[in-house]
């Protein structure tokens, strides 16, 4: 192992992820492990934390938000760094941003091994994400199965990785497949926001005010709504200009989208333009700034928002 590693960014799941394999690795080295926490410690912890032990050959400390030490602490660590003790891996984990940004540049002269754990902003990252929760823990999943919990569980990264650990327990030996993760969620996945977006991108407004409102019976968050309407709004965007000879695997790099998504944006085209889009892409923003806090009633500003998206695409606005 790395003497120094820096886990870097305001994603806490992917922290957790990244210092789960580190712990995994430090026990079976049988390493003395100190956890901190920066903002709580006093002036001298640290150091104490550092020194020599006379009980392990093997130590380690994890000092977490790294971003909240006290400026009378800071140097503990600056001095460990000139002189580093070889029997000792220190984990460092920073929130990212400008809190702390002196220490955080004194650090990365030292050459610590960095472990990017920024939020996920593509499907595709979202995706490699829990393929590789599965993988973590010895099993595989299907292309459609990965794709179907994202859609299903949304964007907290937390709740993927909950999903992910409840179902490489539940399910049978072999490949987990879409069908696995329909029955974990017992549902939820018929009336998730992506089947509320497929009905409102067909323009139909009755099946899609039916399927909202049986999503947020089932639990789906608004947010995750209008977060799927936005994602489909987004791909019918991006194949709206592509040559429709050009084979979807051939486009899924350059589109950063899977081939079945590209396909699925593709059918949904017909009927949108330039100008229908622009109107659709404006209420679903205004909807989602509405839903996250905007809006007293954010089940009523996706209606209204479904209502003038339908409206774009059967040619009435």
């Amino acid at each position: 192992m790395k003497d120094i590693y820096l886990l870097l960014g305001s994603e806490s799941a992917l922290a957790d992820r990244a210092l789960g394999k580190l712990l995994a690795e430090l026990k079976a080295e049988r390493a003395e492990i100190t956890t901190l926490f920066a903002g709580e410690v006093s002036v001298g912890e640290i150091s104490d934390a550092l020194s020599p032990s006379l009980f392990s050959e093997r130590r380690a400390l994890i000092l977490r938000d790294l971003q909240d030490l006290a400026e009378e602490a800071k140097n503990e660590i600056t001095r460990y760094l000139d002189a580093t003790d070889p029997t000792l891996t220190l984990v460092l984990i920073h929130k990212g941003g400008v809190k702390g940004k002196a220490l955080l540049d004194q650090i990365k002269k030292a050459k610590p091994e960095i472990i990017a754990c920024e939020p996920l902003k593509k499907e595709s990252e979202k995706e490699d994400f829990v393929r590789n929760l599965f993988l973590d823990l010895g099993r595989k999943a299907s292309p459609a199965a990965v794709s179907a919990l994202v859609n299903a569980t949304g964007t907290d990264l937390r709740e993927l990785s909950a999903a992910v650990s409840q179902l490489a327990s539940d399910s049978p030996a072999g490949l987990i497949e879409e069908s696995h993760v329909n029955k974990y969620h017992q549902g939820k996945v018929e009336t998730t926001g992506f089947d509320v977006a497929d009905k409102v991108m067909e323009g139909n407004l009755p099946e899609s005010l039916i399927s909202l409102r049986h999503a947020i019976t089932t639990g789906t968050d608004p947010v995750m709504i209008t977060s799927a309407i936005a994602s489909s709004l987004r791909g019918i965007a991006k194949v709206s200009g592509i040559n429709r000879g050009q084979k979807s695997f051939e486009l899924a790099g350059e589109l950063g989208m899977a081939p079945w998504q590209i396909d699925k944006a593709r059918r949904q085209l017909n009927g949108w333009n330039a100008n229908t889009l622009t109107v659709a892409v404006a209420a679903i923003a205004k909807c989602d700034a509405q839903v996250k806090g905007g809006a007293s009633d954010p089940i009523y500003a996706l209606e209204q928002a479904l209502t003038r998206i339908c409206a774009a695409r059967s040619g009435r606005i």
